[in-house]
Formats: structure tokens, sequence, C-alpha cells
């Protein structure tokens, strides 16, 4: 992968950047990352609870820094217990 690819595997580890810009994750890396098919991602973004997206003409790119957000608002505040606000 160069430094202008877009990252196309699963992990959201270290990606390459171009000239310091975050990376932009495509809706498949996405669904692959959390284990969802991608109609899942279009389904949550319909009824707003997927992370926010960037429309690049008729794509939807992610930023790691919003995928990471969301994540964060979706994890259980202790084992079992439900994110809080949900």
């Amino acid at each position: 992968m160069d430094s202008h690819s877009t990252p196309t595997s699963g992990t959201l580890g270290p990606q390459p950047t171009v000239s310091g810009l975050e990376p932009l994750l495509s809706i498949e890396t996405l669904a692959e990352y959390v284990g969802v098919p991608v109609v899942t991602i279009y389904r949550w973004r319909t009824e707003g609870k997927g992370p926010r997206a960037l429309r690049v003409g008729r794509h939807l790119k992610f930023a790691l820094s919003d995928v990471q957000d969301w994540l964060a608002t979706i994890r259980e505040s202790e084992p079992g217990t439900p994110p809080a606000g949900r």
C-alpha cells in the first residue's frame, strides 16, 4: 500500500496517511471491522446509530477518529451493563 492508497484491511491499526491527513475508511472496511454486513451500516445510518460519515462524491468514507468515538459511545460501561444513556 503506498501513501496514496486507502485502508483495505479489516484492521484499524496504523494506516499510511497522505501528508499527515487522518485515514478514511470505506464502508466495506468499517463493516468488516465491526463484523456486520455493509447493509447494516447503511441501516444504522438511516436510524442515526452509526458513526458520522463524509460523503466524497457518491461514496461514504469514515474518519478513523469518528469511528473510534462512535465505538466508545456503544461500549459497555461495565461487563453486562448497557452503555450510559441507553
